[in-house]
């Protein structure tokens, strides 16, 4: 709020006009709740490939799934010391399940459709079908796990290669609000009718509809999925 207020105080130098802009800082939780849940996804999504490359361990020296899932558990509590650490969290309501008569299958699947990670869910859908019609678990579990781990490292090459420009993006960012100081206090003159007139008011919503538009396209454009 108090950032929305100092900026519209900026523009307009009216308490009045800053006031009003303060509704629009109703959108920053939910802006900063979808980077949070973006971020546990890519969390998630790097533990679960652990998960999986110990899975695919156990499976390999003839352990079944099951049991597989509780070594995974015991592993990755060493590798995670956090109990809050979203896959021990997982991997211990699997468990749970398990003991309560519920298939496997049903437990991954509802472990990916409350992830929303594509590559959860396309496993599960896999790993049903394969328990179902005897494929090679091993195989599967490998497989995604590879898949899993190029993405990981796409993203990551991605993210080196745009982190000068994030910095950028955050001067330029920065910048129409410090030409606006700068002009204010060393031509207080030539920017008054900006502040007082109707014309110069427009010009600066204008500028701030802009201002805004330029950060959400910009953000959006260095968002890259993979």
């Amino acid at each position: 709020c108090a950032v929305i207020f100092a900026a519209g105080y900026i523009f307009y130098r009216n308490v009045l006009l800053s006031l009003l802009l303060m509704p629009f800082a109703l959108l920053y939780p939910r802006i900063k709740t979808k980077e949070i849940i973006k971020k546990r996804k890519n969390e998630l999504n790097l533990q679960f490939r652990e998960a999986l490359y110990s899975l695919a361990s156990s499976l390999s020296v003839g352990k079944s799934i099951e049991t597989a899932i509780r070594d995974s558990l015991k592993e990755l509590s060493i590798q995670y010391p956090d109990a809050d650490t979203y896959i021990l969290i997982e991997l211990e309501q699997i468990n749970r399940r398990v003991e309560m008569n519920e298939t496997i299958e049903e437990a991954l699947i509802d472990f990916a459709q409350r992830s929303h990670l594509e590559d959860i869910i396309n496993f599960a859908d896999v790993f049903a079908i394969c328990k179902r019609t005897g494929g090679n678990l091993v195989q599967v579990i490998k497989n995604t796990s590879e898949i899993i781990s190029e993405k990981i490292d796409t993203k990551q090459e991605i993210n080196l290669l745009l982190m000068e420009k994030r910095l950028e993006h955050k001067v330029l960012n920065l910048m129409p609000i410090l030409i606006v100081i700068l002009l204010s206090s060393s031509a207080e003159e030539f920017m008054a009718p900006v502040f007082s007139e109707p014309a110069g008011r427009a010009a600066m919503t204008f500028s701030l509809v802009l201002f805004a538009a330029a950060y959400f396209i910009s953000k959006k454009i260095m968002d890259i999925e993979v």
